[in-house]
């Protein structure tokens, strides 16, 4: 026998999905591998994609079997690695992590995998390597068979809550302000600031197209550096329901201040509902800017990286000023033309949202960084 040479082939990771693995650790999010190659081979790639880390582990299939699931519970937080696995293996390892209260997401692409892929939280089947049984069996389809899929799916989650969550805070807390000017006036005796009309022009126009212009919020910096929500976490946690309550109730005193300075200098009571309602409806779109973002401010994030917000809040604008300005329309939404001393008082009194919630936002930062650098 005569030695030629030695040929070997090598199957690498594509090269993006060491990146994502990267992303998926800033993320808070452990990546797993569970695979029927061998365990040095299986090793190797995991070291190549940092998805081993110092004091992880790794196991073969056979020594799973070996294991009763009250000894794979005890390590399968400090295995990284699964070699020589079958579908049957991947069902108890998602059992154990579920265990510990995970979140655990799964892929797959035989018909085996169907059980793993059904009981794990999400179960992510291959378009084009899966089987339709995998498929069905699954929440979710990688079309691409892309690891990197996933994670993109992970951002698009994450800002899609936190634009649910900053929509139901901008309504909340505009219909707080409302709620709090009326009923404040009334108890002083001030009578209704607003008509009903006026109540219903202002939910139509000033609460309806920037909560929608806000679910189209871009992801926002950071997003994918911070820890998963934990599952019991609430919409309305995190502060949120806080802020609804406190902003709702300062759009409600500007409004109420506006409604009282203008009978206090002898206004007329359509003057003073007008005054009442332009500072009401302002207001509300001035405060449309404050939640975009718990946290940062403003004008960091910049006015132009939502434009569908600017649309949004210069139809609104429109919509006030018709209503305010057309003398046939005065009479149907029991409006005046306003003096330029009240416009003053009215345009004064809506900047004062942002003025007020980014020293907040501010002192927020400030306290968050005297917490993380003690």
């Amino acid at each position: 026998m005569i030695f030629i040479g030695f040929f070997a082939i090598q199957d690498p990771p594509r090269p993006e999905v060491k990146e994502a693995v990267a992303l998926c650790r800033s993320a808070g999010i452990r990546t797993v591998m569970i695979t029927g190659d061998h365990l040095e081979t299986a090793v190797a790639i995991a070291r190549e994609l940092n998805i081993i880390q110092p004091g992880d582990g790794s196991l073969t299939g056979k020594q799973l079997e070996q294991m009763n699931d009250e000894d794979l519970r005890k390590v399968v937080n400090s295995v990284a690695v699964y070699a020589r696995v079958s579908p049957e293996h991947k069902l108890r390892i998602v059992e154990a992590l579920k265990y510990h209260g995970h979140v655990v997401a799964m892929t797959g692409d035989g018909v085996n995998d169907a059980p793993a892929l059904k009981r794990a939280d999400i179960g992510a089947s291959m378009g084009i390597s899966g089987t339709e049984v995998a498929k069905e069996a699954s929440d979710m389809v990688l079309q691409d068979d892309n690891f990197t899929t996933i994670v993109r799916a992970v951002e698009e989650g994450r800002t899609i809550y936190n634009n649910i969550r900053g929509s139901i805070q901008y309504l909340l807390s505009c219909n707080t302000g409302e709620l709090m000017a009326i009923f404040s006036a009334l108890l002083l005796g001030l009578g209704s600031p607003l008509s009903p009309i006026q109540i219903l022009w202002l939910n139509l126009v000033t609460d309806g197209p920037p909560a929608l212009a806000l679910g189209l919020e871009p992801p926002q910096p950071g997003i994918m550096k911070r820890p998963p929500r934990k599952l019991q976490e609430g919409i309305f946690s995190e502060g949120v329901g806080a802020r609804i309550i406190w902003q709702g109730i300062m759009i409600g005193l500007l409004s109420l201040t506006a409604y009282w300075l203008a009978l206090h200098w002898d206004r007329s009571l359509t003057e003073a509902r007008t005054m009442a309602f332009a500072t009401m409806a302002l207001s509300q779109l001035v405060h449309a800017f404050n939640v975009r973002h718990a946290k940062q401010s403003l004008f960091t994030l910049g006015f132009g990286t939502n434009r569908s917000l600017n649309y949004a809040i210069l139809v609104s604008l429109v919509m006030i000023a018709v209503v305010v300005f057309t003398p046939f329309l005065q009479d149907i939404f029991q409006t005046a033309l306003l003096r330029p001393a009240d416009w003053a008082v009215v345009l004064g009194l809506s900047a004062a949202p942002l003025v007020v919630v980014e020293l907040s936002k501010a002192a927020d930062r400030r306290r968050d960084f005297k917490v993380s650098h003690p």
